[in-house]
């Protein structure tokens, strides 16, 4: 008894030391200019006009679309081409495969930062020479990427791919299904929680994305995502903080209601995938 009170109230302090910053945030959202840079904690009175003065002062629909647009096509892709590759590591016998596997989890070492310029400059000339598409002040240099899988998604679905017995997939070969039928019929309906994790994974990384946004829609207001607007708006009222705290407050909603509505299947995809491999 006495040591599931002690862990309850371990829980709780930590839970209430992640959850402050965030009612601090909004405390500070609802107060007046002069009351944010007071002392005080508690609004009085409580200014919702704040959060209507924020879309007021930025086009925050649009911005909303392109991270919504941004980080739903990202999602989509990575989880699409991830799927097949994470197969062939975890199921298929193949010479080479653990060699390509450390390849790719190599990647993982290397910074963004490291090839934002030779991918810039593909993106900027050789693929606009190729295609005669203007990639540079859109979102298609950070969305196409995705489609070609991601070495953190490969790894977390092939460690739960190799957790699934092979029994199911012997039996689907006796039926005569091939690789594709595996995967359609055994391995993505049983993968639905890893499958949820690495989207949401993926969601909230494109959404947070700041450096990516920054290099490639610098030139194009209109195509910015809210963490560069978020950014600027800052910049613009770096003494306002009961709107800058608005303003971050809507940055984070959509994120926090899309981790609480798939709160129970992301934690059940990261118990299980470390459960064999």
């Amino acid at each position: 008894m006495l040591l599931a009170v002690a862990n309850h109230a371990v829980l709780i302090a930590v839970s209430m030391a992640f959850a402050l910053p965030v009612l601090f945030m909004l405390m500070t959202a609802l107060m007046t200019d002069q009351q944010a840079l007071s002392s005080s904690l508690i609004p009085h009175p409580f200014v919702w006009s704040n959060f209507s003065k924020v879309f007021s002062s930025i086009n925050l629909p649009r911005y909303t679309w392109n991270s919504f647009l941004y980080a739903g096509l990202s999602t989509v892709g990575v989880v699409l081409s991830s799927v097949p590759v994470a197969y062939a590591f975890s199921r298929i016998e193949w010479r080479g495969r653990n060699l390509v596997l450390l390849l790719v989890l190599s990647t993982l070492m290397l910074p963004t930062q490291v090839t934002s310029v030779p991918l810039y400059i593909l993106w900027s000339k050789q693929y606009h020479d190729w295609t005669g598409i203007q990639f540079i002040g859109t979102l298609k240099p950070l969305i196409i990427p995705n489609f070609f899988g991601d070495a953190f998604s490969i790894f977390l679905l092939r460690q739960f791919f190799m957790t699934i017995p092979k029994e199911l997939t012997d039996a689907v070969r006796v039926d005569g299904g091939g690789h594709w039928q595996i995967v359609r019929r055994v391995m993505i309906p049983l993968a639905k929680p890893a499958l949820a994790a690495v989207a949401l994974f993926n969601f909230i990384y494109a959404w947070n994305d700041f450096y990516g946004p920054l290099v490639y829609l610098a030139g194009n207001p209109n195509s910015q995502t809210l963490s560069v607007a978020l950014a600027s708006f800052r910049s613009l009222h770096h003494v306002d903080w009961n709107l800058t705290m608005a303003a971050a407050l809507i940055f984070m909603l959509p994120v926090i209601v899309l981790f609480f509505l798939a709160q129970r299947v992301f934690i059940e995809g990261i118990t299980l995938t470390g459960v064999k491999g």
